[in-house]
């Protein structure tokens, strides 16, 4: 069975069925024959598909969030990919399980500089909480996921040992 990846375009209706036989093969649209693509420079596609030939940039690659901005000619869209194992979780409702931020613990041993918020805060993953100087460098410690800020246990102008309690999410 080839693997299959669903794209759907943000102004488009609809989905595109992409396929490919193999892991490695080209992905195909579902029943056509593979896209002739060639990298032309960083980022740059030259993508010739039912006997016409299209400039491809990818202007910005997501893959936490599994989008693709692409320039195809002179215009500009955001395609959504998703796999199979995406679609099944989708259709079974575990897509919307959000993770939930746990204990923040130090990475690295350290001097605690700054402390950037406090009980009761609520935070977004990769929200800066903490900076923590570690061999003479700066580290901006970020928020594992969305959350709200239970304690804080570091102290500013204090070191902490790696594996250390820094912040408590609840």
């Amino acid at each position: 069975m080839p693997a299959r990846l669903f794209a759907s375009i943000r102004a488009a209706e609809g989905e595109i069925v992409l396929e490919r036989a193999t892991p490695s093969g080209p992905w195909s649209l579902q029943g056509e024959p593979a896209a002739d693509l060639v990298r032309t420079g960083p980022s740059q596609y030259s993508v010739l598909l039912n006997g016409r030939s299209h400039r491809v940039l990818v202007l910005k690659e997501d893959r936490e969030n599994n989008t693709v901005r692409l320039r195809i000619g002179a215009h500009t869209c955001t395609v959504q990919l998703q796999d199979d194992r995406g679609r099944l979780m989708q259709t079974l409702g575990l897509d919307k399980a959000t993770k939930k931020a746990g204990d923040l613990k130090a990475p690295m041993p350290g001097l605690v500089l700054n402390i950037l918020v406090k009980p009761g805060d609520i935070v977004k993953k990769n929200d800066p909480v903490l900076v923590l100087e570690a061999m003479k460098m700066e580290n901006v410690i970020k928020a594992p996921g969305d959350a709200v800020v239970k304690a804080v246990a570091a102290e500013k102008g204090k070191p902490v040992e790696k594996g250390q309690l820094l912040i408590s999410f609840g």
